[in-house]
């Protein structure tokens, strides 16, 4: 195990590595992909569900029936329902968000994508997003998605994190460099 990981991190990863393997020889990435999403979800509106599944007094046989219910009404992959049968069994479904994030990532790893943080000071519209992401994308010579958010305390302007490529055209930021400039002279 790595010295900079948790346990639990390793372990995830471990997890969501074994499950985008078996995805792939069974050539269900996109369907695993797309049914993972669709658990995530349901495990973020639900705090019923997001409890049950976390709570480990709960019985096995409790989970793995919620979880073949789950399977059959939402039409999952097979794999993907053995997958967290086994979790439950190995009693590890506990790190469910930190294997779908890892799965996740693999995913778009595979497709080229990289992952960057945008924050800006006001809402973008879907069209100025992609216009940022195609623009990036050209430039960086890979498909580039974004985490977006909204930070109303920057005032105007941006942030964006590509990697370790950090660009801060914030006002907020401008603002503490003169500040900064002030202080030193």
């Amino acid at each position: 195990m790595s010295l900079n990981k948790s346990f639990s991190t390793e372990t995830s990863e471990r997890y969501s590595r074994a499950l985008f393997e078996v995805a792939k020889e069974s050539g269900e990435i996109e369907k695993i992909e797309i049914d993972i999403k669709t658990f995530r979800f349901l495990l973020e509106s639900s705090l019923d569900l997001k409890n049950f599944i976390h709570n480990p007094t709960h019985s096995i046989e409790n989970q793995n029936n919620t979880i073949n219910l789950l399977s059959e009404k939402l039409n999952f992959s097979k794999n993907l329902k053995n997958f967290f049968l086994i979790l439950i069994k190995k009693r590890r479904i506990f790190f469910i968000f930190k294997i779908i994030d890892s799965f996740l990532r693999l995913c778009s790893k595979k497709r080229g994508e990289v992952k960057a943080s945008l924050i800006s000071s006001k809402e973008l519209s879907e069209i100025e997003l992609e216009d940022i992401s195609k623009d990036l994308s050209s430039s960086m010579g890979s498909t580039i998605k974004f985490d977006y958010k909204i930070d109303k305390e920057l005032i105007g302007g941006f942030k964006l994190q590509l990697g370790s490529i950090m660009i801060d055209s914030s006002i907020k930021n401008k603002l503490r460099k003169f500040e900064q400039q002030m202080i030193e002279n």
